[in-house]
């Protein structure tokens, strides 16, 4: 087995981190994995650790953190030529605010052992990744990979302060609580022109979720691994209707919401989101100036999954 390369991004507000490390550093010994460690100073700082690792030679990285963590993670390992980056294995020990993405997987922030002993017998899934697209502010042409979702809009906004509120309330279900009152208060939409499959959708919509995988409950069948997209549109609902969406959003059943509208595409094209906030896999980014498209690229990445 080689030696691991590790990286420990701390969860901001957490209560006494070091002793999270303490309990992940014991699981490994325990199990006799060869390691090195390397801890995040901040969110800016996972894209050059993974390059360093990649750099040394280290061919098994986990990433001791969250959704956006991992988003970086990605990244980093998409810039590698394709000759070298089939060689690499990515892992995740959820440690975020958000982790969506290993909870899709089975992974859980409680079960350090169970995780580090998956992540030990090695199995590998070559998985899909989104990608978008898209103009920046400087007129450069730019893209960028997730592995959860893109979203449009105010589930974008929504998502952004569920990071927020997930500090402070300590549960992932109470977070998306509060975060998802602000659908009543803020009932916002925006003017959309898209094109998905042989639709062209020119309204006002509230939200789009384009799913790699779950979407955080808003695109429920996506999986990574399929070549496809899964696609949540919703319009603009009732006041009345948005308490059943809430309902239908927590218990995974979001898809028969009479005002989402669901599509699986292998390209979504945006040609207007006037004003709409965009954000990918939880973490807000630049909205992009003018149109942009959303691809899939299929099994790009090596991913440690449980057995």
């Amino acid at each position: 087995m080689d030696k691991w390369g590790i990286i420990y991004c701390p969860k901001s507000g957490s209560f006494r981190p070091q002793k999270r490390w303490e309990r992940i550093e014991k699981a490994l010994n325990d199990n006799g994995i060869e390691y090195d460690f390397v801890q995040s100073e901040n969110s800016s700082s996972v894209d050059r650790l993974v390059k360093m690792l990649i750099n040394n030679g280290y061919k098994t990285i986990i990433l001791v953190g969250g959704d956006s963590a991992l988003n970086d993670a990605v990244n980093c390992i998409m810039s590698v030529p394709e000759e070298d980056r089939g060689h690499i294995r990515l892992g995740v020990i959820p440690n975020g605010k958000i982790n969506d993405f290993a909870h899709f997987w089975g992974f859980k922030e409680g079960e350090i052992e169970e995780t580090v002993k998956w992540l030990k017998e090695g199995r590998v899934r070559k998985i899909d990744l989104g990608c978008i697209r898209y103009t920046n502010q400087k007129r450069e042409k730019c893209h960028r990979y997730f592995l959860n979702c893109l979203t449009i809009g105010l589930v974008a906004s929504v998502m952004n302060l569920r990071r927020k509120t997930r500090g402070y309330v300590g549960s992932t279900l109470l977070s998306f609580i509060p975060s998802s009152l602000m659908m009543i208060f803020q009932r916002l939409e925006y003017k959309m022109k898209l094109k998905i499959n042989a639709d062209d959708i020119e309204r006002k919509v509230m939200a789009v979720c384009i799913g790699n995988a779950s979407g955080y409950g808003f695109t429920p069948n996506a999986v990574p691994y399929n070549g496809m997209l899964d696609v949540s549109v919703v319009y603009h609902p009732q006041v009345t209707q948005l308490f059943e969406g809430f309902y239908l959003l927590y218990s995974g059943k979001i898809l028969n919401h009479r005002d989402v509208h669901p599509y699986r595409t292998r390209e979504v094209n945006i040609e207007k989101a006037e004003k709409a906030s965009i954000g990918i896999d939880g973490r807000l980014m630049n909205t992009p100036v003018g149109p942009f498209r959303v691809t899939v690229e299929t099994e790009v990445i090596n991913f440690i999954i449980p057995q």
